[in-house]
């Protein structure tokens, strides 16, 4: 592995976005004023402020699943077994117990290593839901970051279990003593809560008004009102609301007509369902440093996160892990006007009518019949089935509980499908999901159910051209075949449409390559399309096709928050062009996104990355300065700038960088390995080790400094510590062969043999 490779990925550097905070159409980049985290939390009052006005709205909360999501660990919100009874991996024992004070924590008994002890500041989940509840915990860190501890409980199994996900990746798995501890994924603590771009996070999902932010010379801070979804995570910063109308109910005040809070029963489609999807749905993150009570869509987006590729099957539903985005590839959205409210109460989160009456259950059919009214004259001509069945529910057939694919089979996590789908068994075969109908009749084949289906209700509603298209693609398909495949401009709804445009994007548009008549037209209809999400994307499609053409002049003309759509995609495109060694392509796709966004530092920072990537080590440092005027509080891009001088043979400019580094974040672990990584050529054993066992203080998931702090000890001597070191970074990174050999060796002469 080059050196280089060490410094953070483009993806990592375009997540910084710390140049400029908020935006409005057409605003000046510079002129935005980034809002202090203080006083934006200052804003809230927290959910128990609304009881006394809402009371029942808030007894509906306080019972429902967002109301019990989490929180502080207690006898309440833990279901685990804290109890003392071990939990038993194949090389290490966890024991999850309440210590001498009454604090819940896990106790981890390695042989040969000290016992560690992660307390559990936080709980998560309540193990609530239908298809798969758990329940998960998080630890508060050195560097100041809360990260998931990597034993989960399962309500259903009744067990715990961990994620092997990059280690074994068999998925979610009970644990056994067949089971090593570096098997699981999470394994040390690395995924935090609160969004952080250079570390892997789940943003601010799980829990309310989330921040975690650096403070120079001492680490991160996060913080949070609760680990609930308290009210306001929907309805917004509520301090104005509750001074003002305390004001004007105790007559110190007169009615107003702002009342210092939008009512939420005033969204429209698009307004509600942002309300959900931001948490309910994957997104990328195109701006890094949301505070609480900013608008979300400003800083993130649910359809550029289509740009991973591997989330989501061509009809829209679930390939490998999503949530409830694959609502906006349901006719009821994009032919009717469905939001999540148009089923789920808000509030309590029971289920209603369209016309708000409530249902006691999920599988009332009054939730689509309140629509679909024809079926309910004659139910089991439509279904088939007699009317008390299973089989007659609408959900039955429409909405099955499908296990979310990354999982894998053996932890229960089933989501409804919310594509609401017709039931296509050939279909659901060929995309490897289990079809409603092999769902309660598994003795027989999807053919059989096809032919079965077709009996029935004869020829099917026809999948959209764009879908037909993405089932179509082969590795052979020419570029105009492909267009005219992916690109209908003027199919309904934007999710499909943007799918279609991605994989387009991705396979068949290259840099200064011109598009054919109707690729062109077909994307320049698209720029027009009133959704930022798939404006931004066709317009960096144009782009890429033609530097010189019309594309910058009309993303200039943009928002704020579209342009850094356009950026961000233009951006992620070049990571395609770069690992192509396509040098020219990568700097243009850069240099457009900063023309976009001339204020953001990551933009400079992802083309400085990019050059030191090529080996442009001199052009790579005068990107990454510029990047430090904009914005002299990266760690992450000292580290990036010290690996660039001593590619430049600047050992001591590099030192210098590491060091500045170090200033902002103590913990900064890249910067400590590269510091170990000098002393060690330079033949300073004792230095090189401290500065690798600083570096695993702080990044205690770097696998590079597990390996080199082996090869220290080793050299020095210490060949047991070496070995357990050695070992850690092959768990760390188990494709590592390299890795194992030399580990093998140490083991070798320390007489140690392999562990089981």
């Amino acid at each position: 592995m080059r050196s280089w490779q060490l410094a953070p990925t483009f993806l990592a550097a375009l997540a910084v976005g710390c140049g400029d905070r908020g935006g409005d159409a057409g605003g000046d980049l510079h002129a935005e004023l980034p809002k202090d985290v203080e006083a934006a939390r200052a804003e809230f009052a927290g959910a128990e402020s609304c009881q006394g006005c809402h009371a029942e709205k808030y007894a509906a909360w306080v019972s429902s699943t967002h109301g019990r999501a989490g929180g502080e660990p207690s006898p309440e919100t833990v279901i685990a077994p804290f109890d003392g009874t071990p939990i038993v991996f194949s090389d290490a024992t966890v024991v999850p117990m309440l210590d001498s004070v009454g604090r819940y924590v896990f106790v981890v008994l390695q042989e040969g290593r000290s016992e560690r002890r992660l307390t559990v500041d936080g709980v998560v989940g309540g193990g609530h839901l239908l298809g798969g509840g758990t329940q998960g915990f998080v630890t508060r860190v050195l560097d100041g970051t809360v990260r998931f501890i990597p034993f989960d409980y399962s309500r259903q199994l009744d067990r715990w279990f961990c994620n092997t996900t990059g280690r074994r990746d068999k998925g979610w798995v009970p644990i056994t003593t067949e089971l090593a501890l570096a098997d699981c994924g999470d394994w040390p603590p690395y995924r935090a809560i609160g969004t952080v771009a250079t570390i892997v996070n789940c943003q601010g999902c799980h829990g309310s008004q989330i921040t975690t932010r650096l403070e120079p010379g001492r680490g991160y801070r996060t913080e949070w009102t609760s680990l609930r979804i308290n009210c306001e995570s929907c309805h917004g910063p509520a301090r104005g609301h509750v001074e003002t109308m305390t004001a004007v109910a105790s007559g110190q005040a007169v009615a107003v007509a702002d009342i210092g809070l939008a009512s939420r029963a005033t969204d429209g489609v698009e307004e509600s369902l942002e309300v959900c999807l931001q948490c309910h749905a994957l997104r990328m993150t195109i701006k890094d440093g949301h505070l609480p009570g900013e608008r979300l869509s400003d800083y993130s987006s649910h359809l550029l996160s289509l740009f991973e590729g591997t989330n989501y099957l061509p009809d829209g539903r679930i390939a490998f892990f999503a949530y409830q985005g694959t609502h906006l590839s349901s006719s009821c959205y994009v032919d009717g006007a469905m939001t999540c409210v148009s089923c789920h109460e808000p509030h309590g989160l029971g289920y209603w009518d369209i016309n708000r009456a409530p249902l006691a259950s999920v599988n009332d059919d009054r939730q689509c019949t309140g629509c679909h009214a024809s079926k309910e004259v004659d139910p089991e001509a439509h279904t088939f089935h007699p009317p008390s069945s299973a089989g007659a529910r609408c959900v039955s057939c429409h909405m099955p509980y499908l296990q979310q694919p990354a999982v894998g089979d053996q932890v229960p996590f089933a989501r409804s499908d919310h594509t609401i789908p017709v039931p296509r068994p050939e279909l659901d075969d060929r995309l490897g999901l289990t079809s409603a109908c092999r769902g309660c009749h598994a003795d027989r084949s999807d053919e059989e159910h096809q032919l079965q289906v077709e009996r029935w209700w004869g020829d099917l509603k026809p999948l959209g051209p764009i879908t037909e298209g993405l089932l179509s693609l082969g590795r052979t398909t020419g570029r105009a075949l492909a267009a005219r495949l992916l690109l209908h401009p003027e199919e309904p709804g934007v999710r499909t449409k943007v799918q279609g445009l991605l994989v387009f994007l991705r396979g068949w548009v290259r840099p200064g390559a011109a598009l054919d008549s109707h690729a062109a037209e077909s994307i320049r209809r698209m720029a027009e399309s009133p959704d930022p999400d798939l404006r931004a994307l066709a317009l960096a499609a144009l782009y890429v096709a033609d530097p010189a053409g019309d594309a910058m002049k009309r993303a200039l003309r943009e928002p704020v928050a579209t342009r850094r759509r356009f950026a961000s995609a233009l951006g992620i495109l070049s990571q395609g062009m770069d690992a192509r060694g396509d040098r020219e392509g990568t700097e243009s796709a850069l240099r457009g996104a900063r023309l976009a966004l001339p204020g953001d530092a990551s933009l400079a920072f992802a083309l400085g990355t990019a050059r030191g990537g090529g080996g442009e080590y001199g052009p790579a440092i005068e990107a990454l300065e510029e990047s430090l005027e904009i914005d002299s509080a990266q760690p992450a891009l000292f580290v990036t700038l010290g690996v660039a001088r001593k590619e430049l043979g600047d050992t001591v400019g590099a030192l210098r960088e590491f060091e500045r580094a170090i200033s902002l974040n103590p913990y900064e672990g890249q910067a400590h390995l590269q510091i170990g990584n000098i002393r060690m050529r330079a033949g300073d054993l004792a230095g090189a080790i401290s500065a690798y066992e600083s570096a695993i203080a702080g990044t205690p998931e770097l696998a590079r400094a597990h390996l080199n702090l082996a090869l220290a000890l080793a050299r020095s001597g210490r060949l047991e510590e070496a070995v357990l070191h050695g070992r850690d970074a092959i768990a760390l990174e188990p494709r590592e062969q390299g890795w194992r050999a030399t580990v093998a060796r140490m083991e070798a002469a320390a007489g140690m043999g392999r562990p089981r």
